[in-house]
């Protein structure tokens, strides 16, 4: 392995002792300008969503149509290079290095590993979203006719291309530089060490706070529209439940006791509180897997598994290009649905990369690559077969169209219950999903606040308790104020936001991949790791 010596040992104390990053006392663990800027941003526009929430309303979604007008050729570009590259890591020589010192052994078990990146990747989004929009694209499909056997073919591929190999590959090019980066050399774990062959020393000043800055709110704005969703469905899965009202206030309950539950767990540290907690809930979410596949139309289930995941791949080159001709009902489809999807993930990927860098240290790039692509895109395939397939089941899809018509704007977060109730043991069921969507919602929260942590701290990979609580709460405090304030009106807009921090965040994704690819250039081939699958599931610490 070749680490450039001008930049092994200072790097990492650099943020330091640059002038923007001077310590004392309390701020001796924090990087000012990204910790202030960013706390000074969301205050600002906390107040403007608070004061003016309709005007905030029209602001992001104005924002967000333009982008959806003027760059989904970007998106779709964009994150079609990114997949591409993927697939050249996997297979290039330089697979077998390793995000470490040479032979070194991965921190955590591989069963560990897979637990905690496929929470903090997908999360309460698979359950949110599990019945929600299979059932959507069978109502109201790109082309053809709603509710027609040729929408309910297209319901399940369409759901596999938004949460499918795209959205992990984005992922794991930015979880993959961070960790190369840090652990190979020697520098910060932030989202601007990934730029360090571009830009050198230029990283520590004002273009690094700015890259970070946008890596923050990407992950703020992100994890306060999930806080808000998640907190709908647990609400209405209380309603249902135990018949307690499904208002905002009882959402606002659920914020705060989540937020508080997160925060002991990132407290705890990775180790044990997110970990534990990921472990925990992979076992639940199985067993609630298992247990609706044994019990629901199980032919049915698989058929679908077996016909979408064929779909997804034969139509894979198409819809990754496919942009529709303007103006007609399939091409803003695409916008409002596909288009939307890619940013999201890329605004949401600094999370998830940065997190996932954390816990990777000692893989090989080529078992990196492949198991966050691969490993999480199979589970997820089969959650939505599961899922989704019973809800688009000829015996039970009347009862759950019909009372997901009945729910309004409530819909998605009533979906997944209003097909549970048509099993047997529905009570038990749904009594579960509330557990796994409340952990989920924890372990997301919690990573999230721990990456905001090490971003705001200049890449410290364990900052300090105060920091960890600050953070934690302020993102509860964000999604709750704006609930509060404007509903799920305002939480809408949000979203529109974080699809808007997107775009520029898209452009530095794909300078990512360059600074990777020219990093990759200047190692040393001959000592890497021939027999990297050998010894991967060593466990050394975890």
């Amino acid at each position: 392995m070749t680490i450039d010596n001008d930049h092994t040992d200072k790097d990492q104390t650099k943020l330091d002792s640059d002038e923007s990053v001077k310590k004392s006392s309390l701020l001796d663990t924090i990087n000012p300008p990204v910790f202030f800027t960013s706390g000074g941003l969301l205050i600002a526009l906390l107040t403007f969503s608070v004061i003016a929430p309709e005007q905030s309303i029209a602001f992001f979604n104005g924002i967000k149509d333009y982008i959806l007008t003027n760059f989904s050729w970007f998106y779709v570009l964009s994150v079609t290079l990114i997949f591409g590259f993927c697939i050249w890591l996997s297979v290039s020589p330089y697979g077998g290095l390793v995000l470490g010192e040479d032979h070194e052994k991965p921190v955590y078990s591989r069963s560990s590993w897979y637990a905690m990146l496929f929470a903090a990747g997908m999360g309460i989004g698979l359950v949110f979203y599990g019945v929600a929009e299979p059932l959507a694209h069978f109502r109201s499909p790109p082309v053809g006719d709603a509710l027609s056997p040729e929408a309910l073919t297209s319901a399940l591929p369409l759901t596999y291309h938004h949460w499918g190999l795209h959205a992990w590959a984005v992922y794991a090019v930015i979880g993959l530089s961070i960790a190369f980066f840090t652990y190979r050399r020697n520098l910060p774990l932030s989202i601007r060490s990934c730029f360090y062959p571009i830009f050198g020393d230029r990283i520590y000043g004002w273009l690094g706070h700015f890259i970070d800055i946008i890596a923050v709110f990407g992950t703020l704005f992100g994890l306060a529209t999930s806080l808000g969703a998640g907190a709908g469905s647990v609400s209405a899965g209380f309603h249902r439940l135990f018949d307690t009202p499904d208002t905002v206030g009882v959402q606002l309950i659920v914020i705060a006791v989540i937020t508080g539950a997160a925060t002991v767990s990132l407290v705890t540290g990775v180790d044990k509180g997110i970990k534990i907690l990921s472990e925990v809930n992979m076992v639940i979410a199985g067993l609630l897997l298992l247990f609706v596949f044994l019990v629901g139309p199980t032919t049915y289930i698989l058929d679908r598994f077996t016909e979408g995941v064929g779909l997804y791949f034969n139509d894979f080159v198409y819809r990754s290009f496919k942009l529709g001709q303007a103006g007609t009902t399939e091409s803003n489809w695409i916008k409002g649905w596909s288009v939307v999807y890619w940013g999201w993930w890329v605004a949401w990927a600094p999370f998830v990369g940065m997190f996932v860098a954390r816990i990777s240290r000692g893989r090989t790039i080529r078992d990196f690559v492949l198991s966050v692509m691969c490993v999480p895109v199979v589970v997820t395939f089969f959650w939505f077969a599961v899922f989704g397939g019973t809800a688009l089941s000829p015996e039970l899809r009347p009862n759950i169209l019909s009372t997901i018509q009945q729910a309004g704007s409530s819909a998605d977060a009533v979906a997944v219950y209003a097909m549970l109730e048509q099993l047997p043991f529905a009570q038990i069921l749904c009594f579960l999903a509330v557990i796994v969507v409340t952990i989920f919602f924890v372990s997301s929260s919690d990573s999230a606040s721990f990456v905001v942590d090490m971003l705001t701290s200049g890449g410290h990979l364990e900052p300090p308790t105060w920091q960890r609580v600050f953070w934690a709460t302020a993102e509860g405090a964000t999604a709750a104020v704006l609930l509060y304030t404007g509903g799920e009106k305002v939480l809408s807009g949000l979203k529109a936001g974080v699809v808007s921090f997107g775009l520029p965040f898209c452009f530095l994704v794909l300078l990512m991949c360059y600074a990777l690819f020219k990093a990759l250039k200047e190692e040393d081939l001959s000592n890497q790791d021939n027999s990297e699958n050998s010894d991967q599931d060593s466990e050394t610490t975890a």
